[in-house]
């Protein structure tokens, strides 16, 4: 991955050496043709996308006990979850994004009935510790779910005093303070939805009440979601996704029938309807789902009880998931994001 001050840059960059050993470009320069930065002095080309993504998971357990404690995980080994620090507000439904280095965790119930905060909290994901405040959502909630582009992250939806939400907020990551309107989804969802993100394109799916329905935004502008096409089933419960640069998997959430075992799946750059992925280990709902932009992760949900079972996939391959390792506490509501 290429980057400049720190940040992905969405750029065409050499893979082949050159005769001196070395390889790649020297200079970069605009393409009007491809849209896109690309590295000068080069022998040969081929497109390697911005990625935020990191082989380290972190994840703000939430739980029925609204509990303040982060957990890590190393996506690319398996393995039990280690205690990474805890949260500045204790509190369950969080959502998550980050920009390959902070990770930030907004929003959430800090109790019951109905204490709904707006907090937003950031790390550094390379760093262990606890975490520090960020600023404030435009409207305290739970259960909605959180994307990023690397530069730029985006919350919807979720319950709120008011009821089931429709808002969209964002921030920039990099810089701390409250969030901004970036628009509404296409329905007002709560407990839980999907969500997913090529760098271009922030999509959201499912929720509560009942939704199949699937929607997108362009995350570099503002406005409202237009609708992507829809889930094989309704299905709520769920915070996040497991992507890969082009394909979004969604699952741990319940459906009409109950807890559900079930995994959807999209192609990101196309709309349409989700189709069949596989299933999880351990049928469930409200699981927080992440990746590293190869292996996705399923955490914690609840079924008869609450779990602490890690899940892990291969997002661009269909089938069933494998048992990964647990977590420190057997949580719901919780969220999931990753970087270095």
């Amino acid at each position: 991955m290429r980057k400049i001050n720190g940040q992905p840059v969405d750029a065409i960059t050499d893979i082949s050496d050159a005769t001196d050993g070395t390889s790649g470009g020297e200079v970069l320069k605009w393409d009007a043709s491809t849209g896109k930065m690309v590295w000068e002095l080069q022998d040969g080309e081929a497109y390697i996308p911005p990625v935020w993504y990191g082989d380290r998971g972190v994840i703000a357990l939430g739980g029925g006990s609204y509990l303040n404690n982060i957990d890590y995980i190393t996506i690319t080994t398996t393995g039990n979850a280690v205690d990474f620090g805890d949260l500045t507000v204790a509190r369950n439904g969080a959502s998550a994004c980050s920009d390959g280095s902070t990770a930030c965790f907004a929003g959430g119930r800090a109790g019951h009935p109905g204490l709904y905060n707006p907090t937003i909290d950031y790390i550094t994901i390379a760093t262990t510790g606890n975490a520090t405040d960020f600023g404030d959502l435009s409207v305290g909630r739970q259960a909605g779910s959180g994307l990023s582009n690397g530069t730029r992250g985006l919350f919807a939806a979720g319950n709120a005093a008011a009821g089931a939400s429709n808002v969209i907020d964002y921030i920039t990551i990099a810089n701390t303070g409250n969030a901004t309107d970036f628009g509404d989804l296409t329905v007002s969802v709560g407990n839980g939805l999907g969500s997913a993100s090529n760098g271009t394109r922030g999509i959201w799916a499912g929720g509560s009440p009942s939704e199949v329905t699937i929607g997108y935004v362009t995350i570099d502008t503002t406005g409202n979601a237009v609708d992507f096409g829809d889930l094989t089933q309704w299905r709520y419960g769920m915070t996040g996704g497991c992507t890969s640069s082009t394909r979004a998997v969604f699952g741990g959430s319940e459906i009409s029938g109950g807890y559900d075992d079930s995994l959807d799946y999209i192609t990101m750059a196309t709309t349409g309807n989700a189709s069949d992925f596989g299933n999880l280990s351990v049928a469930r709902y409200a699981s927080g789902l992440g990746s590293n932009n190869t292996r996705g992760v399923i955490a914690g949900g609840y079924a008869s009880a609450y779990s602490n079972v890690i899940d892990y996939i291969t997002v661009d391959s269909l089938g069933n998931a494998t048992d990964f390792g647990d977590l420190t506490a057997n949580v719901n509501s919780l969220a999931v994001t990753s970087g270095d």
